[in-house]
């Protein structure tokens, strides 16, 4: 079989990061002064990649996260989200943009107690303004895909931990976001389940084309991911 013609006119476009923090500082006022958490931290991150974040603890993972997710403003430093600054941008802006854009999975599940999973699903589907109905059915299919369908009518306490943290795994990417950034999403479960989670996320990634960066302890799950990025005294190092 002849091999396609080059095509030397029309080179395909450079990768552009999804999410890029540039020079990212932050630190907190304790008794002995001030700590610096995050001294300088720029971080590329390219879309339907999955990257493990780790660190030694205090090393600034979390807050970086936190940045990166635009719950916390840094000290210095930017945040570009498909390529936009959110530098000046305001309080409610920077809500639309990271509800529209990035979900979030932490160790511990935090969903909402008196709600049923399927409305715990279905939470941030509504406070977007999607029909009710439509985010029903939206959720529906998410915990069918998470496995967890038979307990959509069960609240949190009624759950396993690793049911817990599949139908958070499934309110985070309810509203079909572009970067899921996970906080040692496995680190409260068993290694069988932990695997599961794992497994659970590189399925999201395939499918979906979601980024994903996950906070990690786990060097065996750190292994499974395309990247390693590693934070020492509140910079990258590699």
């Amino acid at each position: 079989m002849t091999p396609p013609a080059v095509q030397r006119g029309n080179p395909e476009p450079a990768r552009r990061p999804i999410l890029r923090l540039t020079g990212i500082e932050r630190s907190y006022q304790d008794a002995a002064g001030a700590l610096v958490v995050l001294d300088g931290a720029d971080l590329d991150l390219y879309p339907g990649e999955m990257v493990a974040l780790v660190a030694p603890s205090g090393a600034g993972k979390s807050t970086l996260l936190q940045i990166a997710g635009l719950l916390e403003r840094p000290d210095a430093g930017d945040v570009y989200i498909a390529g936009r600054s959110t530098k000046t941008l305001s309080d409610s802006d920077r809500t639309a943009l990271r509800r529209l854009q990035v979900g979030f999975v932490y160790q511990f599940h935090h969903l909402l107690p008196e709600f049923t999973a399927l409305e715990n699903v279905m939470m941030p589907q509504l406070i977007r303004g999607l029909d009710r109905k439509e985010a029903r059915r939206r959720a529906g299919q998410l915990l069918a895909y998470m496995r967890v369908k038979e307990r959509a009518t069960h609240r949190p306490s009624e759950l396993s931990g690793g049911e817990q943290q599949r139908v958070a795994i499934a309110r985070a990417v309810a509203n079909r976001p572009r970067v899921l950034l996970a906080d040692e999403p496995t680190g409260n479960l068993d290694s069988q389940m932990g695997d599961e989670i794992m497994a659970i996320l590189k399925d999201l990634q395939a499918r979906e084309r979601t980024t994903i960066v996950m906070v990690t302890h786990d060097g065996h799950q750190a292994q499974q991911t395309e990247r390693i990025i590693r934070l020492f005294d509140g910079r990258r190092v590699n």
